[in-house]
């Protein structure tokens, strides 16, 4: 631990209650010197409450006292046996309270939309445990029907580059193996940031509509062509045109 806890109140405490340079208090908080000053100047952490150091087993008063006779001494932090040796902790993810109820939504939308991933991948994607997936994925869970798949991004159970290296992960296991995957289980395989990237002018039509790109409803067009051809074509005056005895007439009346 090379830092303090609570690095800026610790600093606020050291500037109100000690003779301390601002390199000596920036070096030890890691903190830019003028941030220091800013400090003591009142401009920087209004309103922070000084964190005593001493009474938090972080520093000694003989490291202090030693440190404002000598301007070019380091503060070092006290050593604390108590904190040497842990390890973080490997587990599940932790899912607060107010979200493992999206759990069985996230679940069936992943074992729906993913069904290469395998149990652990899920399992490390939303902080569940297997026999909750098996239950999803076999339909036996308890509340099955009224359960709608929802995707665990949406829901803030996990991130989207997360899911994004759990499915490439399994597209490369996949690949592995050898197993041809048909050009819609592909596509599922692609990332969020190359699908965007993709070109927009290249088709993506599923495959179980595919040969029917040239359909069309409106028939043959060349016999549409050789129709108009035969057909009583007519100009616009030829509708217009009147007889020439009209004017006589009009005249005799």
């Amino acid at each position: 631990m090379n830092k303090p806890i609570m690095a800026k109140a610790t600093a606020v405490w050291l500037v109100d209650n000690t003779t301390l340079s601002f390199k000596q208090i920036g070096d030890f908080c890691e903190l830019h010197e003028l941030e220091v000053q800013g400090i003591a100047d009142g401009d920087v952490a209004v309103g922070v409450k000084g964190f005593d150091p001493i009474a938090n087993n972080q520093l000694t008063a003989e490291e202090i006292e030693k440190a404002e006779k000598d301007p070019l001494h380091k503060l070092k932090l006290k050593y604390n046996a108590a904190a040497q040796g842990e390890e973080k902790r490997r587990g599940p993810r932790y899912t607060p309270l107010s979200k493992r109820q999206d759990r069985p939504a996230s679940i069936l939308w992943l074992v729906k939309f993913h069904p290469e991933l395998t149990d652990a991948q899920i399992s490390k994607l939303i902080g569940t445990t297997k026999p909750t997936i098996q239950s999803i994925r076999e339909r036996t869970h308890w509340n099955i029907q009224n359960i709608q798949p929802i995707d665990p991004v949406a829901l803030g159970l996990c991130k989207q580059t997360e899911l994004d290296a759990a499915v490439q992960k399994a597209a490369a296991k996949a690949a592995a193996a050898g197993n041809v995957m048909s050009d819609d289980e592909r596509r599922k395989l692609v990332s969020t940031e190359q699908s965007l990237g993709a070109d927009p002018d290249e088709p993506k039509i599923p495959s179980n509509i595919s040969g029917l790109e040239t359909f069309s409803l409106s028939g043959n067009d060349a016999e549409e062509d050789e129709e108009e051809k035969d057909g009583d074509l007519r100009d616009a005056e030829s509708y217009f045109n009147l007889p020439e005895d009209s004017e006589e007439d009009d005249d005799n009346r």
